[in-house]
């Protein structure tokens, strides 16, 4: 048993020992009866948070407006299991490696309040909650039938108040109650029935899928982020291409990424793309990403062609995307800002666009100009995204398998050898340090890379003879 399940169950016990209805609730009830591992556990109770942070001291009340506390798992916060005996009610400050929806929410288990909530007025949080000793009202609050699963992790009784094991074994995605309601007290989701059909390949029921249809505009009401980070689960669970054309057939794609709408129809020439127009091709590369696949590489994938369309022509020989690269990383980089990525995974997702074209010289490249290729940061992500770009179209490996066989057969100090001259052999040789140090050691470095030079003497005699002092 895991170090969370076990922590879960002993956090339901302890609170059944103390008179208190609880249950583990949400996407672990789901995963565990589909025979998934969860990703996290939560539990839902009918103790009022301020009981709760007296029964278990190590927690955080970073959610305690909604009924909502955190109990960090001992085993990964150096801290002990629960004192019952404790009768601190103290809520502390959340550290900084625990992110209450980040991606370290695995850490902690997440400890609710029965309750109901009144109004979603921004369409997002509830205006107030109040809290029930009933679990049924608390069910009734929640998004999908699947995700409204309760069990006593003690007894191993399932309650089913909304026919979630119905619509389990049925495959469907419904939400609890009337959909137009349940999308309003939360935009995100639409996004989230499209991510969940499409990770457990279920149909979305109708009048759920009806009613993302007709809101799909409202979800500019969901922050960034939130939009940011559904869509990236979206792509690295597995089934990205099946997400991405359920998003397009519910009409969200052109609400939050409609540059990837622009996509359909722009066709391609077909000697080097059989496979059809750039939404086909870029759908085809996403159902090769790996798995486990990283953020950025997947999101790289999804724009690698995004400057296509607005570069279409249709010329004498055949259709051209005249500098779409260059377009591209334009387009790239508004997106990512648009939806606030971090500047680290911004900088490698442009650079994935920005470089994805090059390996169709590679075979023609310097000596020097292959090397410093090969070593880019993270060169693996863009040596899969060729891949898969060639796998999702022509089919040719040959540049895959020629930069393959480099990256083998370089040693690394080859690849990144040693500077033969610095900036303090220049200065010592009578240069005045400026922007011109740069160009000088960018030639010595390229000569050193192409085996030219040998030694710091012959380094030191090519910038005398091609860049003369004075």
């Amino acid at each position: 048993m895991g170090r969370s399940k076990e922590y879960a169950i002993s956090i339901v016990r302890t609170l059944h020992e103390r008179g208190h209805q609880a249950y583990l609730c949400g996407g672990c009830v789901r995963d565990l009866l589909l025979g998934r591992e969860p990703a996290d556990y939560d539990v839902t109770t009918d103790a009022a948070p301020d009981q709760v942070m007296r029964i278990f001291p190590e927690t955080y009340a970073v959610g305690a407006q909604f009924g909502v506390v955190l109990v960090p798992i001992p085993a990964l916060h150096n801290s002990h299991p629960p004192d019952t005996n404790t009768a601190s009610s103290a809520s502390r400050e959340m550290p900084s490696h625990v992110g209450y929806f980040g991606s370290a929410k695995a850490s902690v288990v997440e400890v609710a309040t029965f309750r109901s909530d009144v109004g979603y007025s921004d369409g997002r949080h509830p205006d107030g909650v109040r809290y029930s000793k009933d679990p049924r009202e608390d069910v009734a609050r929640r998004d999908f039938t699947i995700n409204g699963l309760l069990m006593d992790p003690v007894s191993g009784e399932v309650l089913d108040f909304v026919g979630g094991k119905n619509d389990l074994e049925g495959r469907i995605i419904r939400t609890i109650g009337v959909p137009e309601l349940r999308f309003g007290e939360d935009k995100l989701r639409m996004l989230r029935a499209v991510r969940f059909a499409a990770r457990f390949e279920y149909q979305i029921d109708p009048p759920t899928f009806a009613a993302i249809e007709q809101m799909s505009s409202q979800i500019h009401q969901v922050s960034h982020e939130r939009v940011r980070d559904e869509l990236t689960k979206m792509l690295t669970e597995g089934r990205a291409r099946q997400a991405f054309l359920l998003l397009d057939k519910s009409d969200l794609l052109q609400e939050v990424l409609p540059e990837i709408t622009a996509m359909k129809g722009v066709e391609q020439p077909r000697q080097y793309h059989p496979e059809g127009d750039v939404f086909v091709h870029t759908l085809l590369l996403l159902d090769k990403l790996p798995q486990p696949c990283p953020p950025t590489l997947a999101w790289g994938a999804l724009l690698h062609d995004v400057g296509k369309p607005p570069t279409f022509r249709i010329a004498p020989d055949r259709i051209r995307f005249d500098g779409h690269v260059e377009v591209g990383v334009k387009m790239a980089e508004g997106i990512c800002r648009r939806l606030r990525f971090p500047n680290d995974d911004t900088e490698q997702i442009l650079a994935l666009v920005n470089h994805h074209m090059r390996f169709g010289q590679i075979t023609l490249m310097k000596e020097s100009t292959l090397k410093k290729f090969l070593r880019m940061s993270r060169f693996e992500e863009h040596l899969d995204l060729h891949r898969m770009d060639c796998e999702a179209s022509h089919g040719d490996l040959s540049s895959y398998g020629f930069a393959k066989e480099k990256l083998a057969s370089i040693p690394p100090e080859k690849m990144r050898p040693a500077p033969l001259v610095t900036g303090h052999d220049l200065i010592a040789a009578g240069y005045a340090p400026g922007p011109r140090f740069k160009e000088i050691l960018s030639v010595v470095e390229d000569g050193q890379l192409e085996g030219r030079l040998q030694s710091k003497e012959e380094a030191m005699e090519l910038v005398a003879r091609e860049f003369p002092p004075g």
